[in-house]
C-alpha cells in the first residue's frame, strides 16, 4: 500500500481564491478593504519567515496588512499599547501577534489584550471558551485547517477513532475538542496523547485518524500506524542538511517514507497543513471585516 497524498497547497489555493472573491465583493458593496494588523517583536528568522508569508498571502487576496515591527527590547507596556491602538482602529479588522515572543514578555497577557472581535487566530479566552461550548467564534487556524483537509480527503470523522499526539493550546487541545464536538467534521471518539502517555504506539495503532502535532521530527513511524488510516502531520521541523540550499530541510513529525507505506492518506511536509493555516487566517480576517461592516456575505 502507498498512501494517497493530501494536497494542502491545492486546497489552500481554492480557499484563498474564495477569500479573494469575498474581499472584492465586500469592497464593492461597502468600500471596506479587509485589513490584518500583524505585530512581530524581535527578529527570529522563523517568525519573520512566517509573517512574510502571511503578508504576501494578504496582498494576493486583495487585503491590507498593517505591519508593526518592534525590537526585541520592547516592554510589555509598549506592546500592550500597540495592541490597544489596533483594537481602537476601525480600519483594522483582525490582529495577529506572532508567537513566540522574546523573553520577558507575557504572551498570555498579550493575547488577552486582543479584542475578541479581532482575534482571527482564535486564541483569546473568550473565543476559546465559545469554541468549547460550541458557540459561534473564530476557530484557531491550524485545527480548522486540519478539519478542512479531512473533509477534502473524504475521511469521515463521525464514529471514527481519532488520536491527537500533542496537547498544545494552539493545536492539540483545540483540535481534540473540535473533532469530538457534535457538528459537521466532528462526532469522533478522541484520544489525546502527550509526553506522559505510556506506550504511545498502542494508542496510535488504533487510530482511524492520526494527527501528529508534537514538534519533533520523525517521532511517528510506520509501525505506529493503523493500515489505511488518515495521517495528518502538523509538524514543521528544521533538520540540518548540509546538502540543502539553506543548510536544512523541513520534516514533519512523521517519518514520511515508512508511514506512507502503511497509511491510506497522508499530508506532506511541506505542502500539507502549513498552507491551510494561512488560508484559514485569511478567511477569519475577511469574516471579521464583513461583521464589522455589517455586511456578511
Amino acid at each position: 500500500m502507498r498512501a494517497e497524498v493530501i494536497d494542502g497547497k491545492a486546497l489552500a489555493a481554492e480557499t484563498r481564491e474564495r477569500v479573494r472573491a469575498r474581499a472584492a465583493a465586500l469592497r464593492e458593496r461597502t468600500g471596506v478593504t479587509p485589513a490584518l494588523g500583524v505585530i512581530l517583536v524581535g527578529d527570529d528568522p522563523a517568525s519573520r519567515s512566517y509573517v512574510t508569508a502571511k503578508e504576501r498571502a494578504l496582498a494576493e487576496a486583495g487585503m491590507r496588512s498593517v505591519d508593526i515591527r518592534l525590537p526585541a527590547e520592547t516592554t510589555q507596556a509598549e506592546l500592550l499599547a500597540r495592541i490597544a491602538q489596533l483594537n481602537a482602529d476601525d480600519s483594522v479588522h483582525g490582529i495577529l501577534v506572532q508567537l513566540p515572543l522574546p523573553r520577558g514578555l507575557d504572551a498570555e497577557a498579550v493575547i488577552r489584550a486582543i479584542d475578541p472581535r479581532k482575534d482571527v487566530d482564535g486564541f483569546t479566552p473568550i473565543n476559546v471558551g465559545k469554541m468549547l461550548l460550541g458557540q459561534d467564534c473564530f476557530l484557531p487556524c491550524t485545527p480548522h485547517g486540519v478539519l478542512r483537509l479531512l473533509e477534502k480527503a473524504g475521511t469521515p470523522t463521525r464514529g471514527a477513532h481519532a488520536v491527537v499526539v500533542g496537547r498544545s493550546a494552539i493545536v492539540g487541545r483545540p483540535l481534540a475538542n473540535l473533532l469530538a464536538r457534535k457538528a459537521p467534521n466532528g462526532d469522533a471518539t478522541v484520544t489525546l496523547c502527550h509526553a506522559a502517555t505510556p506506550d504511545l504506539a498502542a494508542h496510535t495503532r488504533r487510530a482511524d485518524i492520526l494527527v501528529a502535532a508534537v514538534g519533533r521530527a520523525g517521532v511517528i513511524t510506520g509501525d505506529m500506524v493503523k493500515p489505511g488510516a488518515t495521517v495528518i502531520d502538523v509538524g514543521v521541523n528544521r533538520v540540518a542538511d548540509p546538502e540543502a540550499p539553506k543548510g536544512y530541510r523541513l520534516r514533519g513529525d512523521c517519518d514520511f517514507a515508512s508511514v506512507a507505506e502503511v497509511a491510506g492518506k497522508i499530508t506532506p511536509v511541506p505542502g500539507g497543513v502549513g498552507p491551510m493555516t494561512i488560508a484559514m487566517l485569511l478567511e477569519n480576517t475577511v469574516i471579521a471585516a464583513e461583521r464589522a461592516a455589517g455586511a456578511p456575505a
